[in-house]
């Protein structure tokens, strides 16, 4: 399976001690350069930063088409990271793209690629018994200052049977 991630959910993940998850669920991440610089080089001593940099699994590739991704971020006001993991989720042929904007999800399902977030992955983490709570982690990325969406929160948590 091909799964490329964006840079929110790889933060998220790791501000949570929780970005083995994407490891057991898939094996390898492909990001792009973009990604990669937005949470290791610019992120640096920011959650995220060193846990990525040290992933051997999550592979940082260059993305093929510049010009791809300059439209796209003409088109849709997307950023240079949330639109070259859209490209190179294309490029790859990516069974998923990981990532939290909704508006940058809309775009990649558009494109006929599927797409998740961090809520999407910690749920799928405990249908498959690697976590044990899904509202102790999102209460944790809340105390942390991120913004959850109470509407989305509130389904995942049903559908997590912990609501």
């Amino acid at each position: 399976m091909i799964v490329v991630a964006n840079s929110s959910p790889l933060i998220s993940l790791s501000a949570i001690n929780s970005l083995h998850l994407l490891r057991s669920l898939y094996a390898t991440i492909y990001i792009p350069l973009a990604v990669y610089q937005e949470v290791v080089v610019i992120g640096k001593g920011k959650a995220g930063a060193k846990e990525v940099a040290g992933a051997l699994w999550i592979r940082c590739r260059h993305v093929q088409s510049a010009r791809v991704v300059s439209e796209l971020m003409v088109k849709t006001h997307l950023d240079e990271g949330e639109s070259e993991a859209i490209v190179l989720a294309q490029e790859l042929r990516a069974n998923l793209l990981i990532i939290d904007d909704q508006k940058a999800r809309d775009c990649a399902r558009e494109l006929g690629i599927s797409a998740t977030g961090t809520m999407g992955i910690l749920l799928l983490g405990k249908e498959r018994g690697l976590i044990s709570s899904v509202k102790a982690l999102l209460d944790e990325l809340v105390s942390m200052g991120v913004y959850l969406d109470a509407k989305t929160c509130s389904r995942v948590l049903r559908k997590a049977g912990e609501e």
